[in-house]
């Protein structure tokens, strides 16, 4: 606009001389990285770029009762730092950028639990809503982390909805599986597909199994159309979804290496490559059969605390497929 046809030229903040458009979306922005850092992924097995881990915070070192903070077995501080030390060194051995959180010593200690705190989509992260009164308040600090690393936070639940992170895993490009319990409710999987509506993506609600902590401890996406499952706790409505999308599964009954070691909650790296929990031997055996390349780290003391590989591991950023 230059001149009206009653009046003086407008400034440039009012859209006259000097007003600039701004070009396209925000995906646009995020994919470029220049405003945003970019992120994302649709695919929950293609190469992975970057991480963000969580250092234990010394809220652990106060823990006496570890019922009350949701944990299995007392876990030693120093051993849980240097544990997630040597979890970042495979990941950048791999090539993977690590970001770290550091939250404060108040901080609750299952912050170092990073995949439930957030879900990230193609355009920014879908900020958790944690349904545990224990954990509540650890999202503030991981909003904290991604803002300043540059990451969009697209929607933060709200209300009465709960929403963890590891309940929400990429079946394909299109199609988002939300495992729906007593973690993640009908309201959080709302927000899910909400987020994810203008990104051309569906959300299918599924139904988790009596004393299942999250979706990703009962399904893991591995290349394309295969993955790993816990055969004992997938349900009817999961195993249809993975078979509409004709699926390959391995599949593991619920022994020691899966449920005690936590063997199968593991983070692929590419496709059919994995880093898993060691001393999960059958697991290991089972992956390799399947023509997969597996890479193992301790995780002994993040298993006390309830949690493991797949669990503490916040993914940033993947490749897209053939990337």
């Amino acid at each position: 606009m230059t001149r009206g046809t009653t009046g003086p030229e407008l400034p440039g903040t009012l859209g006259g001389a000097g007003w600039v458009p701004r070009a396209g979306t925000h995906a646009d922005d995020v994919e470029r990285g220049e405003l945003w850092t970019a992120c994302g992924y649709r695919h929950e097995w293609t190469p992975l770029r970057a991480v963000q881990l969580a250092r234990p915070p010394a809220s652990f070192a106060a823990v006496t009762d570890v019922r009350d903070h949701l944990m299995e077995a007392p876990v030693d501080l120093g051993a849980l730092r240097a544990e997630t030390e040597g979890i970042a060194e495979a990941f950048r051995d791999e090539g993977v950028r690590v970001r770290f959180v550091h939250p404060p010593a108040t901080c609750p200690p299952n912050v170092v639990f990073q995949r439930d705190l957030f879900f990230m989509t193609p355009e920014g992260a879908v900020l958790a809503r944690a349904a545990s009164a224990q954990r509540a308040g650890e999202e503030r600090h991981t909003a904290h982390a991604l803002s300043a690393a540059g990451y969009p936070i697209l929607r933060t639940v709200g209300g009465a909805a709960t929403f963890e992170g590891a309940d929400a895993l990429w079946l394909d490009e299109r199609t988002v599986a939300v495992g729906v319990g007593f973690r993640t409710n009908a309201a959080g999987a709302r927000a899910v597909r909400e987020a994810l509506r203008d990104q051309g993506a569906e959300v299918v609600e599924v139904p988790l199994a009596r004393g299942v902590q999250h979706l990703l401890g009962t399904v893991v996406p591995l290349a394309e159309r295969f993955a790993a499952v816990r055969r004992d706790t997938v349900t009817p409505p999961l195993r249809r979804l993975l078979a509409e999308r004709d699926y390959d599964l391995v599949e593991f009954p619920d022994d020691e290496d899966v449920v005690r070691r936590r063997g199968m909650n593991l983070v692929a790296l590419g496709p059919r490559r994995v880093l898993v929990p060691a001393g999960a031997p059958s697991v290991r055996r089972a992956l390799e059969r399947s023509g997969v390349d597996v890479r193992e780290v301790p995780t002994t003391q993040h298993v006390r605390a309830a949690g493991g590989l797949g669990c503490v591991t916040g993914v940033l950023h993947r490749a897209a497929p053939g990337g």
